[in-house]
């Protein structure tokens, strides 16, 4: 049996691997699907000061009161700045790192550094709809919240050298159709110099919701 706990990406919530995570507690596997605060069914403690820090709290927190050791801890697409962050404050309790589709952020590095055009268009967003400080989901979703604007402005420390020593894999959503995907391909290709493992999945970058079983099965064999 392994632990999972799988952070989600921006805008979303637990409610995004519900599907993957099912299958991968058929396998007989123990899996964590928090919500980061603001965001989800957490959309009601929002508030203009939740950053980066705040969400990498949320998974610590989640190791310690949950009392997790040996866990492949895995980042979606946003949730890999967050899950970096974690192995940096509690490499101790992490077996593996896995990052799906995800960000991979350097030492000092925020969300909108590595994606500047983005960044732009996000920050617009947050003072023209979201009160300043909350990015609203364009287009609107039923489950999809708006998410804070300072976990993207946040720069992230790297520097531990146990999380250094962590494995890391790197699973790329070779289908990917958002704007993001050709940064999502050098990230990909940047790990895999490093020598991370890497895997490929034939999906669009909303597969934890689309191919859930074959997500699951990848996670398996990355166990």
């Amino acid at each position: 049996m392994n632990t999972f706990v799988i952070v989600h990406g921006a805008w979303a919530g637990g409610w995004f691997f519900q599907e993957t995570a099912r299958f991968l507690r058929a396998a007989g596997h123990e899996v964590y699907t928090p919500t980061l605060t603001g965001i989800g069914e957490r959309v009601h403690l929002g508030h203009p000061d939740i950053d980066l820090d705040t969400h990498i709290q949320d998974i610590v927190n989640v190791l310690e009161y949950e009392d997790l050791e040996d866990v492949s801890l895995v980042g979606y697409s946003y949730g890999g700045m967050v899950v970096t962050g974690v192995a940096e404050r509690v490499p101790e309790r992490i077996k593996q790192l896995i990052y799906l589709d995800a960000f991979v952020p350097v030492d000092g590095q925020s969300l909108a550094d590595i994606m500047p055009d983005m960044a732009v268009v996000i920050e617009n967003a947050a003072r023209e709809l979201g009160d300043g400080w909350k990015i609203p989901h364009d287009p609107p979703h039923p489950r999809k919240t708006s998410h804070p604007l300072m976990t993207m402005k946040q720069a992230l420390k790297i520097g531990n050298s146990a999380a250094a020593c962590l494995p890391r894999s790197y699973v790329l959503f070779t289908q990917n159709s958002y704007p993001f995907a050709q940064e999502l391909a050098k990230t990909a290709a940047r790990v895999q110099e490093q020598g991370w493992r890497y895997r490929e999945l034939a999906a669009d970058h909303l597969a934890p919701d689309t191919h859930a079983e074959e997500l699951a099965s990848l996670l398996n064999e990355l166990k």
